[in-house]
């Protein structure tokens, strides 16, 4: 691919003490395109986005525009120039209407009076674009996530930005609402407005960019058209391994470890129907299934989250389902959810406080009084193990993804669970922090813990688990264990809901009756 340079970036440096953020970092966006930019934590894409989005001043380095060298020595500067940004975190006002939040601090004015008349008439064929179809004057908050953030983007949009800078746009969107925004970003490419895409989710990428830059330690490692690239070069490129080395193998049992098992027997509830299987400790037992399917139905009744019409289901303990989030965590059964910034963590408050979460409310036993002491080495113990970056008192929203899902299991931890329920536990971090979340689960199995292990990545699936479990429109469509554990065969049937073959072969069964 080739064509006119809108943005190139010679050289940059960003040092933040003794730390290095960007070292020799260079970048070339070609004009009209979706350009990638994927890395570890760490690795300085995000200091790269700040930088051209002039809320970093680099120490050294060169950027040009169109050709022409220019100083971004603040957000202002960068707009002035023609580029916006939409940041992975929300910056909407809640309680402000739709209107309001699109023309924060630009709104028309006429006779000394704001003009709404004005910022619908400005507004209304951008949102039609984007098939933004909501009361205008209504509060963001009655808005669903992904609607919110197509108002962020047209808040961004209605600039009418040359580059259009996007940090994990979609990292809180389900499946459908992410194929929309996607489909927005193709139309706006279409439109002739350059993009850079930053994004953890590499399938994703592949699907939506023309051109991948791929960081590490601060410095661009590779550039190449997405076509002439594969997931597993971009993976060994980010980590300097090669894919297979992400996941780790399957540790012994350890000394202590109790043989414990969990039986399910015609579950059915919600969107299920007829579930049963059994997991036991030792093993990494894999949900998979499409949006809808069931799996989310199945994690929450087994956490006491939803009610069962029917079935029978055994935990380790010898009791039934739970009746409430708070009697599983009792009996020592967790639930990492998919959304940990919304149901897993209270992000105003610290590592220490969202460590001490579970155990001081679970626990039925000890001082009902809070101990910061205790609380404190709790929180240093699971630092420490999980190796988790951030002191104890800092807050959860500080942290990076990855550290903010390590928070989540480490809180799970202190109750030492028998039962770990794990939603998508790797959504929305980077290669690094998956590879500790790969290891900690690993880890889990092997001390005795049973595992159930659901994710919308296929390849995790595949390189962690032992065997899988294919729910497919709410039932238990086949279990894949060995050599049928590979892409074709899983999503044959999570698709269809049947093996690759099955359909031929009822063919050819009734035709030899016929």
């Amino acid at each position: 691919m080739s064509g006119d340079t809108m943005i190139s970036v010679r050289g940059l440096a960003k040092r933040y003490g003794g730390v290095v953020a960007l070292e020799d970092m260079n970048l070339r966006v070609e004009r009209g395109t979706i350009h990638a930019v994927v890395g570890e934590n760490g690795a300085g894409k995000s200091t790269l986005m700040k930088v051209l989005a002039g809320v970093v001043r680099p120490d050294s380095g060169a950027i040009e525009l169109g050709g022409q060298t220019i100083a971004l020595d603040g957000p202002n500067a960068a707009r002035q120039h023609g580029i916006g940004m939409v940041y992975q975190e929300l910056s909407l006002f809640p309680e402000r209407s739709v209107l309001a939040n699109l023309f924060v601090n630009r709104e028309p004015v006429h006779n000394g009076l704001i003009s709404k008349r004005e910022m619908e008439a400005r507004s209304k064929s951008l949102l039609q674009q984007l098939g933004l179809h909501v009361d205008v004057y209504a509060p963001v908050s009655r808005l669903s996530i992904g609607e919110r953030q197509l108002v962020e983007l047209a808040r961004v949009l209605l600039e009418q930005p040359r580059l259009l800078i996007l940090d994990e746009p979609n990292s809180a969107l389900n499946q459908r609402e992410t194929e929309r925004l996607f489909t927005v970003l193709k139309g706006l490419r279409e439109a002739g407005i350059t993009m850079l895409y930053v994004s953890h989710r590499l399938e994703e990428v592949f699907s939506i960019c023309d051109r991948v830059t791929i960081t590490r330690n601060g410095r661009d490692v590779l550039t190449k058209d997405r076509a002439e690239l594969t997931i597993p070069e971009v993976i060994e490129g980010m980590i300097g391994q090669q894919r297979e080395a992400l996941f780790p193998p399957a540790l012994p049992p350890a000394p202590s470890a109790m043989r414990r098992r969990l039986t399910v027997k015609g579950l059915a509830g919600g969107r299920l129907s007829d579930i049963s299987f059994t997991a036991q400790s030792g093993e990494i037992v894999g949900l998979a299934g499409l949006e809808g399917s069931g799996v989310s139905d199945l994690l929450d009744m087994l956490f006491g989250l939803r009610r069962a019409r029917a079935g029978d289901v055994q935990f380790p303990d010898g009791s039934g389902l739970p009746r409430s989030a708070t009697e599983a965590a009792r009996r020592s059964v967790c639930l990492v959810p998919a959304d940990r910034r919304r149901n897993g963590l209270m992000l105003d408050k610290s590592i220490l406080f969202n460590i001490s979460n579970i155990v001081v409310g679970a626990r039925g036993w000890g001082s009902p009084w809070f101990s910061p002491k205790t609380a404190l080495g709790r929180a240093m113990r699971q630092i420490e193990a999980l190796r988790i970056k951030g002191q104890p008192y800092a807050l959860a929203n500080a942290l990076s993804g990855g550290n903010q899902q390590k928070v989540v299991i480490g809180k799970w931890l202190e109750i030492g669970p028998q039962v770990f329920l794990l939603d998508d536990p790797t959504r929305g971090v980077d290669i690094g922090a998956k590879r500790e979340i790969y290891g900690l689960i690993r880890e889990m199995s092997s001390h005795g813990g049973i595992v159930l292990f659901s994710s919308t990545e296929l390849p995790e699936l595949i390189g962690l688990c032992d065997r899988i479990l294919v729910i497919y429109q709410g039932r238990l469509a086949g279990e894949v264990s060995g050599a049928d554990m590979n892409s074709q065969t899983v999503l044959h049937l999570t698709n269809t809901g049947e093996m690759p073959g099955a359909g031929r072969q009822r063919q050819k069964s009734h035709g030899g009756k016929a």
